[in-house]
C-alpha cells in the first residue's frame, strides 16, 4: 500500500516536500508505520535521536479526521498526517490540520 504520510510542525523537518511517500504491507498497523518512519530516519539522517524521539512522541491522524491509536489498521493508500508534540509557540488545532490535509 502506499501511504502518503502528511508532515506537520517538527515533522517537515523529515523531507523537503511537505510529506513523505512510504510502502507497507496490507493491514499493517500505525505502529507499523511509525516503524517504517524510524527506518527512514536510520538511513536518511544517520539515526537522528531528536527526530526518532518526534516520531515516537507524535499523534496520527487519519483522512476520516480522527486521532488514531498504534493499533488503527491501514488496509488501504491513504493520507495519514503524523501530529508532534506541540512546542515553540507555534499551535494548529485538529480541524486546522484535517483541512490541510483534505487540500
Amino acid at each position: 500500500m502506499k501511504i502518503k504520510l502528511e508532515l506537520f510542525g517538527a515533522s517537515k523537518d523529515l523531507s523537503d516536500k511537505e510529506f513523505l511517500e512510504i510502502d507497507l504491507k496490507g493491514n499493517s498497523s500505525i505502529k507499523d508505520l511509525r516503524n517504517k518512519i524510524i527506518i527512514y530516519v536510520d538511513e536518511k539522517f544517520k539515526g537522528n535521536e531528536n527526530f526518532k524521539n518526534i516520531i515516537k512522541t507524535s499523534a496520527f491522524c487519519s483522512e476520516d479526521n480522527n486521532i488514531i491509536s498504534d493499533n488503527y489498521k491501514i488496509t488501504k493508500d491513504q493520507k495519514i498526517g503524523i501530529i508532534p508534540p506541540i512546542g515553540g509557540g507555534w499551535c494548529y488545532t485538529s480541524k486546522s490540520l484535517i483541512q490541510k490535509m483534505k487540500k
